[in-house]
C-alpha cells in the first residue's frame, strides 16, 4: 500500500471491492458485481483462506446465476477469483490492494441474489488425493514439486538448505498432508501469496511491526477480548526419525524462553508436559531437533495468549503480520496476526492476534 493509502485506513474511509473470474488462463469476467461479502482467514486451518460473495441476479444485462453451465463465471468448475479492495483517495483516484486468489467452490441462487463460496489455492491440493501409494526420491525440493506442480507454482526461499530425502517412505492418501509432513521435517512454513503461487520459507515469528494497533487517541481499535487455554499448550517436543541404518533417533526441546508463560520450570507446570511427532524424512539428531523447534513455534500459535480486535478495516494486514499493541494491559507489544475477518462492505474488521 501507498503511503497516501496507509494514511487514509487509519480512519474513516470509502472502499470498494472487484473480482475478475478466470477459467485457466483466460479472463472471464473483469469485474463481478459484489454488493456484500467477506474474507475470513485462519493460520490454524490447512486451507487458512475463505471468501463469501453476494452477487444480484441480473446486473448490466447478464444472469449471474450459474445454473449448470460449467462455462459461467460463476460456476465451481476450476473458475478463480482474484480480489481487488479498494481505497477511495479523492475525486476519481483509487487505489487497489491484491488480496490474493480463491477457487470457486460452489454458487447458489436464493431470490434475487446469488451467494458464491471460494476458497485458497491449497484446495487443489487437499483435493487431490493420491490415486496410489506416492513414494518420494530425491530431495525435499523436488518432493514438494511432486505433491503440488503443476496446480500450483513453487518458490523457494533461499535460506532454506535442500537435503535429500530417505528411500522406501511412502504417503497413501492424502496429498496435503504429505506436504505438511514434509514441511515439518524440513523444518519449513508454506503459505499461498497475494499473487498465487506456494512460497515455502522457514518459520519465524521476528520481525518489525508493520502497524501500531491503539485504544488511545488517534488509534484505530474500537474493542479488545482476550482469551487464554491450557489446550494444546506443552513445554516439550519429542521429534523422533530413523538413521540410514534404520535405528529410532530423537531430538528434544524444551520452552525455555524467559517470556514464555508455558517455559519449563515455570508456573504453568514445573514438569515437562511433552508432545511428539515421528517423521522418517528426519535421519539424524540434528534435523530432529531442528523439527522440534520449529515444531514447538506452531504450538505457539494455539496455546500463547490471545487478543480478539475489533477495528477500522485495514486492507494492507495479511495472516502473519506482527503489529505493535497498545491496550488490553500491553504497551507496544508485537503480536502476530492469526486470524483476519476481512468484510466487503462498510463495517468493522475483526484480528486474532497472538502476543509473541
Amino acid at each position: 500500500m501507498s503511503d497516501e493509502a496507509l494514511a487514509i485506513v487509519q480512519r474513516s474511509f470509502t472502499m470498494d471491492v472487484r473480482a475478475e473470474v478466470w477459467l485457466e488462463d483466460e479472463l472471464l469476467v473483469a469485474d463481478v458485481p459484489i454488493s456484500d461479502g467477506s474474507e475470513e482467514l485462519d493460520r490454524s486451518l490447512t486451507v487458512p483462506e475463505r471468501v463469501s460473495l453476494t452477487v444480484p441476479r441480473r446486473d448490466r444485462g447478464i444472469d449471474w446465476d450459474p445454473g449448470d453451465d460449467p462455462e459461467h463465471p460463476l460456476a465451481a468448475y476450476g473458475q478463480r477469483l482474484r480480489i481487488d479492495y479498494g481505497v477511495h483517495l479523492g475525486g476519481d483516484s483509487w487505489e487497489w490492494i491484491n488480496r490474493g486468489w480463491y477457487v470457486i467452490t460452489d454458487s447458489s441462487l436464493s431470490g434475487d441474489t446469488v451467494s458464491v463460496n471460494a476458497a485458497g489455492l491449497l484446495t487443489l491440493i487437499d483435493e487431490a488425493k493420491f490415486v496410489a501409494p506416492f513414494q518420494p526420491s530425491g530431495t525435499l525440493v523436488s518432493t514438494v514439486r511432486s505433491l503440488v506442480e503443476p496446480a500450483l507454482t513453487v518458490s523457494f526461499d533461499g535460506t532454506l538448505t535442500d537435503r535429500s530425502v530417505p528411500l522406501a517412505m511412502q504417503w497413501d492418501s492424502d496429498r496435503l498432508a504429505a506436504l505438511t509432513e514434509v514441511l515439518d521435517a524440513w523444518p519449513a512454513d508454506g503459505r499461498v501469496t497475494e499473487d498465487g503461487y506456494l512460497l515455502i520459507e522457514p518459520l519465524d515469528d521476528t520481525g518489525e511491526p508493520v502497524l501500531t494497533l491503539t485504544d488511545g487517541v488517534g488509534g484505530t481499535v474500537v474493542r479488545w477480548q482476550g482469551s487464554t487455554s491450557r489446550e494444546g499448550a506443552f513445554n516439550a517436543v519429542v521429534a523422533q526419525g530413523e538413521d540410514s541404518d534404520g535405528n529410532q533417533i530423537q531430538g528434544v526441546v524444551y520452552d525455555t524462553l524467559g517470556s514464555s508463560p508455558f517455559r519449563l520450570g515455570g508456573p504453568f507446570n514445573e514438569l515437562p508436559v511433552p508432545t511428539s511427532f515421528y517423521s522418517p524424512l528426519m535421519t539424524t539428531v540434528a534435523q530432529c531437533r531442528k523439527g522440534a523447534a520449529t515444531y514447538l513455534s506452531r504450538l505457539r500459535r494455539t496455546a500463547s495468549r490471545r487478543l480478539e480486535v475489533t477495528m477500522v478495516p485495514h486492507p494492507g494486514l495479511v495472516l502473519g503480520d506482527i503489529v505493535a499493541v497498545t491496550g488490553a494491559g500491553l504497551t507496544g507489544a508485537p503480536c502476530m496476526i492469526e486470524t483476519l475477518s476481512l468484510p466487503y462492505s462498510p463495517t468493522q474488521q475483526t484480528l486474532t492476534v497472538r502476543v509473541l
